[in-house]
């Protein structure tokens, strides 16, 4: 008996193949109707193999489940949009202050000055017509301050919503502004001086190339540089004593507009150590207003004459008796000293006096010769020039600038020809040794006292809190 075999049951239930067609029918025409990126991706993770209806459930349950999270509200770009423009509109509504700040504001222009720009050029850049600038210059005679440009200077203009100018705004300095504001009549200037907090200020100085390297690099200005030499310049010949290693502390006033520094005053007090021997200065201003400075204890830093008549010079030939003349190949006295030094370098007088001559003379060129009372005569040769106001006849103050370094007469190159004359003898500058001059006043000492140890205590301890920053 032949057996005729059974069929095999289906795989799969009727119904879970339908669902499996429909489900394919979806995605094809999601492919068609929404061929992004996104339906790209979900394609890849939906299986289409249904092993059994209860893996078909939970498979379907998941992406019900990925439908579900990627479809809140917050994750919609759409949905953003719409809550971005109702959140604009509420805070519109509720804050209209923003409106009213971009209208001021559309009426501000700003410039920076460029090469070659000049006030119309500026006027034409903001949109105001350059005709303009005649009028606005003309209306107050300080307003052509507003033509005389700087590389970088910025300009603020208001306009009205007309196209008229109504404010122009320049900040000249830190400390000063300039501005036009329209009137009925037409412009008026005004200038704003802000007024500075004056402070003390201490920098500390080791010596390792030149006093004027060293001292930028500690942070003492050009300027203060100058004034620390001259102060000590009585004592510290600094155009040959400068030694490596050398030390210098410097507390000086210090002028402060909204927390920047602006500007210097002059030096409090000051220490100098050359060669191991230390020097120190105070500034002091007597009850009749006279200002000077003097040691810690009250002598006067200030002598018959000072030490070098030409700031950092390099001494290029020293007082001799038998000197070979570099022009005349003979030996000849050089009964002076040669300070070389850049051509247009200032020269100073070396101590008060009258000037009796101020003019050529023979191999010293141009020449200025100051006779300092009865014993003492000075002479400055190979001049380029002469300072202002000086002539023979006039009067000099010490460390007064009389001339320029220059290469006039018998000179083979930019330097100072100084002579010393005592009694009409000519003596070494170098060697001479010079007088004081008075110190503080027995009436006065007392307060010089209360203004000098407290300065010359500050000194010594910012130096020991700036060598203990330095170890850490």
């Amino acid at each position: 008996m032949t057996t005729e075999p059974s069929k095999a049951p289906p795989l799969y239930p009727k119904t879970h193949l339908l669902a499996a067609s429909g489900i394919a029918a979806l995605l094809s025409l999601a492919l068609l109707v929404f061929p992004s990126s996104d339906v790209e991706a979900k394609k890849t993770t939906l299986s289409l193999e249904l092993e059994s209806p209860a893996e078909q459930l939970t498979q379907d349950q998941d992406a019900a489940d990925v439908v579900q999270a990627t479809n809140e509200p917050a994750a919609s770009p759409f949905a953003q949009i719409e809550n971005s423009a109702e959140d604009t509109q509420e805070t519109a509504q509720a804050a209209p202050a923003p409106v009213v700040e971009e209208k001021k504001a559309s009426g501000h222009r700003e410039v920076i000055v460029a090469k070659g720009d000049t006030l119309s050029t500026l006027f034409e850049k903001v949109g105001l017509p350059a005709t303009s600038v005649h009028e606005i210059l003309a209306s107050d005679k300080q307003a052509k301050q507003f033509s005389q440009l700087k590389h970088g200077q910025k300009l603020e203009f208001e306009v009205s919503p007309d196209g008229q100018l109504t404010n122009l705004h320049s900040k000249v300095s830190d400390m000063e502004s300039i501005s036009l504001t329209r009137n009925d009549k037409g412009y008026t200037f005004n200038r704003i001086t802000a007024k500075p907090t004056v402070r003390s200020a201490y920098v500390h100085g080791v010596i390792n190339s030149s006093l004027s390297q060293s001292a930028a690099r500690a942070g003492l200005s050009h300027s203060l540089t100058m004034d620390m030499a001259s102060v000590f310049g009585y004592d510290v010949d600094f155009a040959q004593d400068i030694r490596q290693g050398d030390e210098f502390d410097v507390i000086y006033e210090q002028k402060v507009v909204n927390g920047k520094a602006v500007g210097n005053g002059p030096i409090l007090s000051a220490r100098f150590t050359n060669r191991g021997k230390t020097y120190t200065a105070v500034r002091y201003t007597n009850k009749q207003g006279n200002s000077s400075y003097y040691t810690a204890d009250g002598n006067s830093m200030r002598k018959a004459f000072i030490r070098t008549p030409v700031d950092f010079a390099r001494i290029s030939s020293k007082f001799s008796m038998g000197r070979k003349h570099p022009i005349l190949n003979k030996i000849r006295a050089h009964k002076g000293v040669d300070y070389a030094a850049p051509r247009g370098t200032p020269i100073k007088a070396a101590g008060d006096g009258q000037v009796l001559l101020a003019g050529r003379r023979g191999g010293y060129g141009n020449t200025v010769i100051i006779q300092h009372g009865s014993t003492y005569r000075t002479l400055y040769g190979h001049m380029q020039g002469f300072a202002k106001g000086i002539k023979t006849g006039g009067s000099v103050k010490q460390g007064q600038v009389i001339g320029y370094i220059g290469t006039t007469g018998l000179s083979t190159g930019p330097h100072l020809h100084y002579e010393f004359q005592v009694n009409g003898v000519h003596v070494d500058p170098l060697g001479q040794k010079v007088a004081m001059a008075d110190p503080i006043s027995k009436a006065e000492r007392s307060r010089f006292l209360a203004q000098s140890q407290p300065l010359m205590a500050r000194m010594d301890q910012e130096k020991a809190t700036q060598l203990a920053s330095s170890k850490r």
